[in-house]
C-alpha cells in the first residue's frame, strides 16, 4: 500500500475549461422540460457555472484532508480512504458507493461516524472507515481488465480489509455498494459481522397469490419499480449492452459526462426543478470531476456490462445469493425503486433491522447525511458485541 494524494495537473483543468467553452450544443423541442433529458438551459446555465465559478482546487484540498491510498488488488489498482477513529474500540465499516457517485457520497459521514464524541455522538458507536472507489471508477481506475464484476470487487474488498488488519468489521452501501456488500457479507461471512443497505431490489415473483395483502404503499412501490424499468432504465441497458460505445462521447465532451450523470440525480433524489434541490451544486460536480479527470467514463460503465448476469439473479426470486450475516435496510420512501418488506424477507432472512426512512432517496448518504449517520450507527450497535 503505497499514500496517496490527488494533484491534478493545471493542463487538465485547463483542457476541462476550453473543451466546455467549445461545448456544440443540440437543438431542443420546446415545452418538454426533463421529461426527454436534461432541458437544454439548464444544462448551459450549470456548464457555464462550472467553466467559471467551480473551484476544483477546493475540493481537491478537502479531499486531501482525508487520508488514502493506493494499492493493487487481483490486477487492479484500488483507491481508498482509510480514516481510523480516534476511539480504540472503533468498529471497522467498509463504505461501498454506487454509479454515478463516488467516495463523495460519504463526505459528509466521514466525521461523525469516525468521531461521534466530536460531533454530539456516543464515543462507544464510532467506526474506523475504509472508503473504496470500485474498480474502474475514479481513481481506482480505469481498469486494465475484462471481468470485473459484483463478485470479484467484493473478493477485493475482502482482501483489502484482511491487508488491514481487519479481523471483523462491517460493511454498508447503496446502489452498487448494495450488491457489493451483500456479496461481501455472502463470500466472507466469518469476518463480516452485518450488513447494511439503502438499496434493495424486491422484485415480485409472478404468482399473484403474492400481491394478496399488500397495502397501497407496497402496490405504489411495486409500480415505480415497473416504471424505472419501463422510463428509468435506459442508461443501464447501453452500459450493460455496448458500454465502449457510449464512452467515446462520454470521454470526448465535458458536458455529455455532465449530463449523462447530473441527470440521474434530478430522476433518482427528491429534486423538484433541479437536482440542486437536493445536493449542493458544487459536490455533485466535484462527483462529475471524479470521473471527467480519471477518464473513467468506459471502465466504470463495464460494471453494468460485467455484472449483468449477477444482477440478473436479484430479478429472480428463489436465485438471490445468500446472504448469512445479519442485514439492516433503510428503506427510503422516495427513492426510485424502494423496497417491499415482504418480498425482501422472503428472500433474505437475515434481514434483522427495517427502517422506513421519510427524507433522502437514492443518494442516502450525500442527501440527508445525519439522517444517514444514524442509521448506521442504529443498525450497528447491536452487532458491536460480535467484534472482536
Amino acid at each position: 500500500m503505497r499514500p496517496y494524494r490527488i494533484e491534478i495537473p493545471q493542463a487538465d483543468l485547463d483542457d476541462l475549461h476550453r473543451r466546455l467553452a467549445d461545448t456544440r450544443w443540440p437543438s431542443e423541442l420546446p415545452g418538454v422540460g426533463w421529461s426527454r433529458g436534461v432541458p437544454l438551459a439548464y444544462l448551459k446555465e450549470l456548464t457555464e457555472y462550472w467553466r467559471t465559478r467551480y473551484d476544483w482546487r477546493a475540493a481537491e484540498a478537502h479531499l486531501n484532508t482525508f487520508p488514502q491510498f493506493i494499492t493493487e488488488i487481483d490486477g487492479a489498482d484500488v483507491h481508498f480512504l482509510h480514516v481510523r477513529s480516534p476511539e480504540p474500540d472503533a468498529l471497522p465499516l467498509i463504505l461501498t458507493h454506487g454509479w454515478p457517485g463516488s467516495i463523495v457520497e460519504f463526505l459528509d459521514s466521514i466525521g461523525p461516524l469516525t468521531d461521534p464524541r466530536a460531533h454530539g455522538g456516543d464515543p462507544a458507536q464510532a467506526f474506523h472507515l475504509v472508503v473504496p472507489s470500485i474498480p474502474g471508477h475514479g481513481f481506482s481506475g480505469p481498469t486494465r481488465q475484462t471481468g470485473w464484476d459484483v463478485p470479484r470487487v467484493a473478493r477485493a474488498w475482502a482482501e483489502l480489509m484482511a491487508r488491514l488488519g481487519y479481523s471483523s468489521y462491517a460493511a454498508q452501501g447503496g446502489d452498487w455498494g448494495s450488491f457489493i456488500s451483500l456479496e461481501l457479507g455472502r463470500i466472507d461471512p466469518e469476518h463480516v459481522v452485518g450488513v447494511h443497505v439503502n438499496l434493495l431490489l424486491t422484485p415480485p415473483s409472478g404468482d399473484p397469490a403474492e400481491l394478496e395483502g399488500l397495502d397501497a404503499g407496497d402496490l405504489d412501490r411495486l409500480g415505480r419499480l415497473a416504471n424505472y424499468h419501463q422510463d428509468l432504465s435506459g442508461y443501464a441497458k447501453v452500459q450493460a449492452t455496448r458500454p465502449q460505445t457510449v464512452s467515446y462521447g462520454l470521454s470526448d465532451s465535458p458536458t455529455g459526462q455532465l449530463a449523462w450523470i447530473i441527470e440521474k440525480f434530478q430522476e433518482w433524489t427528491e429534486a423538484v426543478d433541479a437536482p440542486e434541490d437536493a445536493i449542493d451544486r458544487d459536490r455533485l460536480l466535484t462527483n462529475v470531476m471524479l470521473y471527467w479527470l480519471t477518464g473513467t467514463a468506459a471502465s466504470s460503465a463495464h460494471l453494468y456490462y460485467e455484472s449483468n448476469a449477477y444482477l440478473g439473479q436479484w430479478f429472480m426470486p428463489g436465485a438471490r445469493p445468500v446472504v448469512e450475516v445479519p442485514i439492516g435496510v433503510a428503506a427510503c420512501r422516495p427513492d426510485v425503486t424502494p423496497p417491499v418488506r415482504k418480498f425482501a424477507e422472503r428472500d433474505l432472512p437475515t434481514i434483522t433491522h427495517w427502517s422506513e426512512i421519510d427524507r433522502g432517496s437514492h443518494f442516502f448518504p450525500m442527501e440527508q447525511p445525519t439522517l444517514f449517520v444514524e442509521e448506521v450507527r442504529r443498525f450497528f450497535s447491536s452487532l458491536r458485541p460480535a467484534v472482536v
